[in-house]
């Protein structure tokens, strides 16, 4: 059964299943599910707990076979946990976890967690995937996307007995905290804590947050990417100051922008040559977000316009590896910066 992660409280008030299997990218999300997960189990009498990491192609599922196949000489009941960073067990594992989901379906006596990173659709879908999901509850934590972060910040104040002020003050605040902690949900809820500790349950100001909330943004040329895409330009812009803080390589930031003018160009050439839009986004391996983002922004953008950015990426790229180009900064920095506000123009049309 696959399961939203905001379902997974409703559904373990109703009682434990007896595997979860629970796959995304974000650390603390899955902390929190997990640490959910084992305080409804400890509630009704598992008070064991062993724990398996499957590192490399050679790993031994015996031990983990025999965990779940065997009485606990100390509890009545056991969970075990099976951590796969990979997020491919092999085919050794494969067969392995369809086994262990199998003896699972039933079996009040042991609970089994698998413990995933973000997951393809290819293998959503293969047999080991298909056979967890079967035998309990698949749990997708999904990232909190910038556009969600304020109103997952008002909700984890909210918990605490904190707000913001209301209207305008309140949303410039939000506005502020998540640009502080935007892509480190972690640090988001460390610097959430720290409000508890510092103020009274209550109204807090925008100057209190201010003072309180360290700038601990972490951002990655993916969502730089998409922040352009949407015509995002003061964001972008601060986006590509903290890659080069972070000490990001210019020539994987310049491919990120790049590869899109590049996928954009093709999508277009596609279009002129009588492929609809959504074929010609298919074809070229157009997903999620960028797809809507495509579809955005294709039907306003022209030939001319598209080979004019084709042709400032090649100077960006020339910029970066040393060289230097007429009427174009020599700080590879700056001209990555004037490459994302044509491409963020192009996205404002």
């Amino acid at each position: 059964m696959q399961l939203a992660l905001s379902q997974l409280g409703a559904q373990l008030g109703k009682g434990l299943a007896p595997l979860y299997a629970l796959h995304g990218d974000e650390p603390l999300l899955q902390q929190e599910a997990l640490d959910a997960i084992r305080a409804a189990a400890r509630a009704q009498g598992y008070t064991e707990r062993s724990s398996f990491t499957v590192a490399g192609a050679h790993f031994d599922w015996s031990a983990v076979l025999a965990a779940g196949g065997s009485l606990s000489l100390f509890a009545e009941r056991q969970i075990v946990e099976i951590r796969i960073p990979s997020g491919k067990p092999g085919k050794d594992g494969s067969a392995a976890l369809q086994q262990i989901a199998q003896a699972a379906i039933g079996n009040d006596s042991v609970l089994t967690l698998v413990v995933l990173p973000r997951l393809d659709k290819a293998t959503k879908t293969g047999a080991w995937f298909a056979a967890l999901d079967k035998a309990g509850v698949s749990v997708q934590i999904d990232p909190v996307e910038r556009g969600q972060l304020p109103a997952w910040i008002s909700q984890r104040l909210a918990a605490q007995g904190q707000r913001v002020a209301a209207g305008e003050e309140g949303q410039r605040t939000l506005q502020f905290f998540a640009d502080r902690v935007e892509g480190n949900l972690l640090a988001a809820h460390q610097e959430i804590q720290k409000l508890a500790l510092l103020h009274p349950p209550g109204e807090l100001s925008w100057a209190q947050v201010e003072a309180a909330v360290l700038n601990v943004a972490r951002y990655d040329v993916f969502k730089l990417s998409e922040a352009v895409l949407s015509g995002q330009v003061l964001r972008a812009q601060r986006m590509l100051d903290g890659l080069q803080a972070e000490g990001t390589a210019e020539v994987l930031v310049h491919w990120a922008l790049s590869e899109d003018i590049r996928g954009l160009k093709r999508v277009k050439d596609a279009m002129n040559a009588g492929k609809p839009l959504p074929v010609a986004l298919r074809e070229a391996r157009v997903w999620g977000a960028k797809e809507r983002l495509y579809q955005r922004i294709l039907p306003g953008a022209s030939d001319a316009l598209l080979a004019r950015l084709l042709q400032s990426a090649h100077v960006v790229d020339g910029i970066v590896k040393g060289l230097k180009s007429p009427d174009w900064p020599s700080d590879s920095w700056q001209a990555l910066a004037r490459l994302a506000l044509q491409m963020g123009r192009l996205a404002g049309r």
